[in-house]
């Protein structure tokens, strides 16, 4: 067992908490829901980027690479001055929804470069331009431009032109769990020598401003170049800085003079050192050389091409020589990383796809965040501060009074989606599961949790709307991360944790079936469910014509949760046989879903076009007519989710599973030959459970793996590149609704604008065809050939198609014949320059046609099932 491997088993065991500190802060705490208290939700404008360097936040911390303990409540992180910018660079800048032509967008350079599970060694590169940065011009030239342009990036500023920036490396390393050190180095990329200020940061989050706990804890200066921290909780820290020229203190207070007006305040505020720093007003600080906000002044000229370093160690440890041994535990931390990683890429062959694979694996590390929030105490406002709108308490989530969060979970996004999201979080389990499968499996129980999961048995979707209806993957992702976990360490497997997580997502099972359900058919609604504008109408709003929609993604999602339910009760069943009963209920509850798909309550009208050969979503009018919604897009595709192989072997051991199901076949025969090809074994007598024939698969793979229309390059696309030439238009009352392929940025606003599913490539749904792919294989083995691409003449096997599709993902990242990332075709420096090209950055999704990356800059989230893909099948 490796070193860090030993961390990870002393931290699930509780022998030393390695996991205490770790990259917890979020990268912007202003903008959210959570920090809203505004009368109408305007969460966006309510604490600006402007106002986040004066207000104390309520429920958390932001700053540039930082930690914080796992409850938050003493944080680190890094500011920098250039001597030209009007304020500290102590956070990320970007946009807000509203001002940004594509929504919300981070206006920076920041990389995760490594991360250990444990954080015992962290790596993050933040490029700091050395002219003044262009906050306002980023902010006008993009509320400038429409929809229908690109968006206006800080590199298009022309500030990188000249390399006139530092690359600033942030790097952690544990000597103990709770004995961090720090070294931040400067590289100088610029033509001559450049000046800057180094301010790492050391402060308490406020917790004693709302009424509840007026305990204040307290930093002060113990000794030159050390601070103190003092808290309840934590007991007592020191941050040894090394050759620091001053330390400075001020309160993490709210700046009401600046932010209300209030010229009565007295004391020190939250942006006492920027207002020293900056503008040389010593009476920010405490003269006292105490408070609840530290920073540690240094200053460097680095010349030409040059570097500079500084060393800190924050420790629980009062010690006499902190600097003594910091090189040799940095060097031994980083070691163990990389014996850590070279075990688990010991099949990976490529030096190229390791270092993606092993940036994946950082970033998904670097986007654990401490998210605090109590629904209640957010809706009645705190006995400290004035009282909210009274109309707060039927607003926004006003529903969810039990949802009270305070863990550490796994964020899509730091900077543009720093709360979870239930759907997101079931596709990061997958890839953290290869490195921890102990954190994967504690997230996905934490979501069925009862301070999570509604009474009624919703998941949370997310801070925005938590009664928004995700997709029904969490089951899925169980079962996955089960299989994963048994793997890796041998035996039966985890079965406590399968059976926690089944029991609560019974309950969430009902509810989408008495909920979602409108009339009782097995055909199902659900909303967006993740797929934002995929459709003719926004699909969670009420729709413009009156009537409900049938959703083909919806039914089979239900199709395939019932599948995974099944699947988790066989596995169960076999050390409790009280699971067969539960196995086949799920069983026929798939078969009535797949009928229901065919044929929709006896009504003659299937969700499947006979004539085109395709799933569509069907349009259900007040006077009872209905129109199919042609759209050729992924909603179409998500029908190959539902599929499910059975072994003879496991069959053997659930015999009353067995009786039932044979009885239910002969009696439902309709349904058998609609779905099922039970009466014709596969490959080793192999049984298939599936939504689809061998002749409906064959068709929706024809058009799958059509370059003209799915296939790209890079995957399969959201939306057939049919519509780029034949948009699909619906008419209401004479006004057209159109779908047309837009394979990057959106040019509508909904969902804000900043998501787009016409036409580009996203990695969690083309994941899931990769794995029915492989099922599909499982079952019809080498004998069954599909053409691929449709049209070549080229034919594969079920088993190499998915191979395919997995290489074409992965080719956004990779290294092409001239050393070129498709990802990073937005720009040519970016591509080609050695301090940039092989920093990878995994957006939210890519370009259906030339795979560069579009949307959040930095979700590895789900994205990062990337990591998953490179590593080599048994």
């Amino acid at each position: 067992m490796n070193a860090e491997k030993k961390r990870l088993a002393d931290a699930h065991s509780r022998i030393a908490p390695w996991k205490k500190w770790g990259p917890y802060l979020t990268e912007r705490q202003w903008g959210t829901v959570r920090e809203d208290y505004s009368p109408y939700g305007n969460a966006w404008e309510y604490v600006s980027h402007d106002a986040a360097r004066s207000k104390a936040f309520r429920w958390g911390e932001e700053g540039i690479a930082g930690i914080s303990d796992e409850q938050q409540l003493l944080c680190f992180a890094l500011a920098l001055w250039n001597g030209k910018d009007p304020i500290l660079k102590e956070r990320m800048f970007g946009l807000t929804g509203n001002e940004g032509n594509h929504g919300e967008d981070v206006k920076e350079y920041y990389y995760y470069l490594d991360s250990t599970p444990t954080h015992s060694y962290m790596k993050m590169l933040y490029k700091y331009p050395q002219r003044e940065f262009p906050y306002a011009w980023l902010v006008e030239e993009n509320r400038r431009r429409g929809k229908g342009e690109a968006e206006f990036e800080l590199i298009d500023t022309g500030i990188f032109n000249d390399d006139r920036y530092f690359d600033v490396f942030i790097e952690y390393a544990k000597a103990a769990p709770e004995d961090v050190l720090v070294k931040i180095t400067v590289h100088n990329r610029g033509p001559e020598a450049a000046r800057i200020s180094l301010l790492p940061q050391l402060w308490f989050r406020n917790t004693w401003s709302w009424g509840h706990n007026g305990h204040k804890p307290t930093l002060t200066e113990a000794a030159k170049g050390v601070i103190e921290a003092r808290q309840g909780d934590l007991g007592t820290l020191q941050l040894y800085c090394e050759g620091a020229a001053e330390l400075l203190f001020c309160e993490n207070e709210t700046n009401a003079r600046r932010l209300y007006g209030a010229q009565d305040s007295r004391g020190t505020f939250k942006d006492g050192i920027n207002d020293y720093i900056v503008r040389g007003q010593k009476h920010a600080l405490n003269s006292s050389h105490s408070g609840t906000k530290a920073a540690a002044h240094y200053q460097r000229t680095i010349a030409e091409g040059g570097s500079a370093s500084i060393r800190l160690r924050l420790s629980n440890a009062a010690l006499h020589k902190p600097f003594e041994d910091f090189e040799k535990i940095f060097a031994q931390r980083l070691q163990e990383a990389d014996e850590f990683y070279h075990e688990v890429q010991d099949r990976i062959t490529n030096a190229d796809e390791k270092n993606v694979q092993r940036q994946a694996f950082a970033g998904m590390l670097w986007s654990k965040q401490f998210y605090y929030l109590d629904v209640p105490q957010w809706l009645r406002g705190d006995p400290g501060q004035p009282a909210p709108p009274a109309n707060r308490l039927h607003g926004r989530n006003h529903e969810w009074l039990h949802l009270n969060n305070a863990e550490i979970i796994s964020m899509p996004d730091k900077w543009e989606y720093p709360w979870y999201a239930a759907w997101d979080l079931a596709f990061h389990c997958l890839p953290l599961a290869l490195i921890d499968a102990e954190f994967a499996k504690e997230q996905l129980l934490l979501l069925t949790r009862e301070w999570y999961m509604h009474p009624n048995g919703q998941l949370p979707a997310y801070e925005w709307a938590f009664g928004d209806v995700n997709p029904p993957v969490h089951a899925w992702a169980t079962w996955r991360v089960f299989q994963i976990d048994r793997k890796q360490s041998g035996g039966k497997g985890d079965l406590m944790f399968l059976e926690r997580v089944f029991q609560k997502l019974l309950l969430n099972f009902t509810w989408w079936v008495n909920r979602k359900d409108a009339h009782g058919m097995n055909i199902f609604q659900g909303g967006f469910l993740g797929l934002d504008n995929i459709g003719v109408f926004d699909r969670s709003a009420p729709l413009p014509t009156g009537g409900h929609i049938a959703q083909a993604d919806g039914t089979s999602w239900m199709a395939m949760y019932s599948l995974n339910m099944m699947r988790i009760s066989l596995e169960l069943a076999q050390h409790n046989h009280v699971y067969e009963d539960m196995a086949t209920k799920f069983f026929e509850h798939f078969l009535y879903i797949a009928g229901a798909t065919a044929n929709i309550g006896g009504e003659g009208l299937n969700l499947w076009d006979y004539h085109d050969e395709f799933f569509y979503d069907v349009l259900h009018l007040p006077d009872n007519s209905t129109i199919p919604l042609k759209v050729r897009s992924m909603v179409g595709l998500i029908p190959l989710f539902a599929v499910e192989t059975l072994e003879p072997d496991l069959l053997e051991q659930v015999p009353e599973f067995k009786q039932r199901l044979e009885w239910f076949l002969n009696y439902r025969p309709d349904l058998a030959s609609l779905v099922s090809r039970w009466n014709e074994p596969g490959k080793g007598e192999r049984r298939l459970l599936s939504l689809l024939r061998g002749h409906r698969m064959k068709m929706l793979l024809k058009r799958m793996l059509d370059e003209t229309e799915f296939l790209s390059d890079y995957g399969v696309r959201a939306l057939s590149r049919y519509h780029r030439d034949h948009p699909y238009e619906f008419y209401v009352m004479g006004n057209p609704h159109t779908v047309s392929y837009q394979p990057g940025e959106s040019d509508s606003g909904l969902f804000g604008g900043n998501s787009n599913w016409r036409g580009p490539i996203w990695f969690p749904v083309n994941y899931l065809l990769i794995e029915a792919l492989q099922k599909f294989h499982h079952y019809y083995g080498d004998d069954f050939k599909i053409e691929c691409p449709t049209g070549s003449g080229k034919f594969l096997t079920i088993n190499e198609v998915a191979n395919e599709l997995s290489r074409r993902l992965a080719r956004v990242f990779l290294k092409d014949e001239n050393g070129h990332r498709p990802v990073f075709s937005y720009n040519e420096k970016i591509q080609t320059d050695p301090h940039f090209r092989d920093y990878v950055l995994f957006h939210e999704y890519f370009h259906g046609d030339n795979g560069r990356g579009v949307g959040a800059s930095h979700q590895t989230g789900w994205t990062g099932v990337v990591a998953k893909l490179l590593q080599p099948r048994s």
